[in-house]
């Protein structure tokens, strides 16, 4: 198997992360990528598991330092993906899951032009609007934010490889799964696939020789 850059996708409240989680606890050849902000921790969150939480300084440090396949700014702040992580989840043989926004899927897609990018979309305007209302972690205005966010995100949707609707978490989990799984099928990310080829070619030859009858 040759690991595969995943890129997930969505809006905020579109349920990347819930399926990223549940991707990576059925997979064992599934690794999850752990992005840095700069963004506060919510309650629950643990530094290293959730998110590495940096200060600003902090990020645009290691930004300069070229620490980061890709980086950008949501919602006034900063998230990105260090290079090590890729590199951690890879060099262990597992393909490595993002859990990342349009603008650094973007600068994924440009280095590494074979990663496979999956955007997640809610069932309609009102079931998003309510899931960012249910986490009752963010005012209004906050809210209202992201909604304007997911305009433009939804309208980049076209930019990705697949989409999948997020109506009930379970079923877009295992449309993610079948993607994977026909991606990874793909010859070119077969590493012996040319081996195996000309093995059972060998092998049909031999039997055609015993089919053939004796001049």
């Amino acid at each position: 198997m040759t690991p595969m850059v995943v890129v997930l996708s969505s809006p905020s409240g579109g349920g990347k992360t819930s399926i990223t989680q549940r991707l990576v606890a059925q997979r064992a050849d599934c690794g999850y990528s752990i992005s840095a902000t700069t963004r506060a921790a919510r309650p629950g969150e643990q530094n290293g598991v959730a998110y590495y939480f940096l200060a600003p300084d902090e990020f645009e440090r290691r930004v300069q330092a070229g620490d980061f396949a890709e980086h950008a700014v949501y919602n006034g702040h900063r998230y990105g993906t260090l290079t090590s992580e890729l590199v951690r989840v890879m060099h262990g043989g597992q393909h490595v899951l993002l859990d990342i926004e349009v603008v650094g899927a973007r600068q994924v897609r440009a280095r590494f032009p074979d990663a496979v990018l999956v955007f997640i979309v809610p069932p309609s305007g009102a079931v998003l609007a309510e899931r960012l209302r249910g986490r009752r972690t963010e005012a209004a205005g906050v809210i209202a934010g992201r909604l304007q966010q997911a305009i433009d995100e939804l309208g980049a949707a076209v930019e990705y490889d697949y989409v999948v609707v997020n109506d009930e978490v379970g079923m877009a989990v295992a449309a993610v799964n079948a993607i994977l799984d026909a991606e990874s099928r793909r010859t070119s990310r077969q590493r012996d696939f040319a081996v195996v080829l000309d093995r059972l070619r060998a092998e049909v030859a031999a039997e055609l020789l015993r089919a053939s009858p004796a001049k």
